[in-house]
């Protein structure tokens, strides 16, 4: 698999289940896991109602996939999706999927290509079933993305005390400190990141008002951090653990 930042992507876009508005945002947010080798938005531009996907389209640079509606009430878009996402795994000319929809019909399609070893990115809204989140190995809501949380209001940072009470959230960033952990207790927040996609595709920090993990564990008041140089020239590698934990014995 190549690194992540050099990873080769294919973006397909449910486009009558997405909003034109998320275009840019969503392009944006890809870009931080690889290049997005295609990028395809499938429906039925015949109609009325995806005309104001038209600017994002060109703006964007977004390949329109037409797909007639041959049957009321079936969604031959997703049908047409799956198609072109299986024709591209085939291929082998990548190495993740980007599933822009709410749809659960793709949960599957999700399943299989994780199956082939490739990474699966999905994106949607909060409507989105379990299932389909649970079928990608990071799901990402939109509305984050966009800037327009359910209250369409701006997140605020969660205080430390908000989010103390999250037991949900403590016990994740805690089990997933542990699972990372060495005999000191320190683990390297990458892997802790990684933990917690795994437990929970839609983890997001943004969520709680904080851009970053290392910001929301911070903000906790839970945990210590300490930034490390790995090496002369080197980024510093963030390191966390749980505050008082008594550093191992040495031998």
């Amino acid at each position: 698999m190549a690194n992540e930042h050099t990873s080769k992507l294919a973006v397909l876009i449910d486009a009558d289940n997405a909003q034109p508005a998320i275009a840019e945002p969503l392009l944006a947010e890809v870009a931080k896991y690889g290049t997005a080798h295609v990028k395809r938005a499938y429906g039925d531009w015949t109609s009325n109602h995806l005309k104001s996907w038209k600017e994002q389209l060109l703006t964007q640079s977004i390949q329109p996939i037409q797909q007639f509606g041959y049957t009321s009430g079936k969604n031959a878009t997703d049908s047409a999706m799956i198609i072109d996402a299986m024709d591209l795994l085939y291929s082998g000319r990548f190495d993740g999927f980007c599933i822009v929809s709410s749809d659960s019909d793709f949960t599957r399609l999700a399943a299989r290509i994780r199956e082939s070893g490739l990474i699966v990115y999905g994106f949607g809204e909060r409507k989105t079933p379990d299932p389909f989140v649970a079928a990608c190995d990071k799901f990402i809501y939109t509305d984050i993305i966009v800037g327009k949380p359910d209250e369409e209001q701006p997140l605020k940072p969660r205080t430390a005390a908000q989010l103390k009470q999250d037991s949900s959230l403590v016990n994740l960033l805690r089990n997933a400190l542990e699972a990372a952990s060495d005999d000191d207790g320190w683990a390297a927040l990458g892997g802790v990141g990684s933990i917690i996609t795994k437990q929970r595709p839609n983890f997001d920090a943004r969520s709680y008002g904080y851009n970053k993990l290392s910001e929301l564990i911070a903000a906790t008041t839970l945990f210590e951090l300490d930034r490390r140089s790995p090496g002369e020239g080197r980024p510093k590698v963030i390191y966390v653990r749980n505050k008082g934990k008594k550093t191992a014995a040495r031998e």
